[in-house]
């Protein structure tokens, strides 16, 4: 994982609003990043494989998130799917070469390849939730206190400052909700590198109305059923990628994507938390992406590596 820089977004037009979207030409093949809570578009997360590769980039800032604004009436994953399959009309993008679905970017990854088979050649979901309940009571009531939107700023300025001045105590306050490890072993396997990435990536993060809304709207009685059910349509190639030492998102969750998704493989990071990119099989987790992009989709592709199992 490198140091996140932050890169220069632009506006597109939709029927359903503005959507804020960042756009990094390289190639004829695309790949779009659905970011995760607290995540928007000019913050770059586990796509340096895919560009280093020379897949061009699409990553939009789902609504509430950075200069997207929040819908009325909350925005479930169908509806970003839509919206994201619309913006990808409006740029010229007839396919795509997977959608990569981060954390609670999972569910409107995966309603895009159900709903517009057509755009979404492969999907790829990383620390996704899946058709297991999420968030949790606590996540569900901690996180709509301190991430509402009314008080977010305060709350981020405040983390921020802690990760400029007392990194130590940032992390330990932070790593908690991202590992079902003890922190103290989840620090002992981080390298300088890997803490300053995770410092840098703290400093930049905001919630907006975006998190409330993932909060929200994964939380419906029906979501689970959604989910899946949006799941088992979703019949293009997928490779589902998670830590069984998420304490974000549990192995749960990438159990049951593998077990709805009629096309899945998974691959199981060894990392000690939910960040999968921070792990020292991530080289080899993104090698078996790219074979995964590059072999042509069918029963005997083989990924190898990286732990991977069908």
């Amino acid at each position: 994982m490198m140091a996140v820089v932050e890169r220069a977004t632009q506006m597109a037009g939709l029927s359903s609003g503005p959507m804020e979207y960042r756009l990094e030409s390289r190639g004829p093949r695309a790949v779009l990043m659905l970011h995760g809570g607290h995540m928007r578009a000019g913050l770059p997360l586990g796509e340096e494989a895919f560009a280093e590769a020379g897949y061009t980039i699409l990553a939009p800032s789902r609504p509430g998130y950075g200069r997207t604004p929040a819908l009325l009436g909350g925005c479930p994953p169908e509806r970003c799917a839509d919206m994201v399959a619309e913006l990808c009309d409006v740029l010229g993008l007839r396919r795509l070469a997977a959608v990569v679905g981060q954390s609670a970017g999972g569910p409107p990854a995966v309603s895009l390849a159900a709903r517009h088979p057509i755009l979404v050649q492969r999907l790829i979901l990383q620390s996704a939730v899946g058709p297991v309940p999420w968030p949790d009571r606590r996540t569900r009531w901690g996180g709509g206190v301190v991430f509402h939107p009314r008080i977010e700023a305060v709350t981020w300025s405040l983390l921020h400052a802690m990760t400029r001045q007392a990194p130590r105590l940032a992390l330990r306050l932070l790593l908690p909700e991202l590992t079902c490890r003890p922190v103290t072993e989840l620090l002992a396997d981080l390298d300088t590198s890997g803490r300053a990435s995770l410092l840098d990536l703290f400093s930049r993060m905001r919630s907006s109305a975006g998190f409330l809304n993932d909060l929200r709207v994964l939380a419906a009685p029906d979501r689970c059923a959604r989910t899946a059910a949006d799941a088992s349509l979703a019949v293009q190639p997928a490779l589902v990628i998670a830590a069984p030492s998420d304490g974000s998102v549990s192995y749960a969750h990438a159990e049951a994507l593998t077990a709805s998704l009629p096309n899945a493989r998974s691959i199981d990071s060894r990392a000690l938390s939910h960040m999968i990119w921070l792990g020292a099989d991530y080289p080899d987790i993104a090698a078996a992406m790219l074979r995964f992009l590059a072999l042509r989709p069918g029963p005997d592709v083989e990924l190898g590596g990286a732990g991977g199992r069908a």
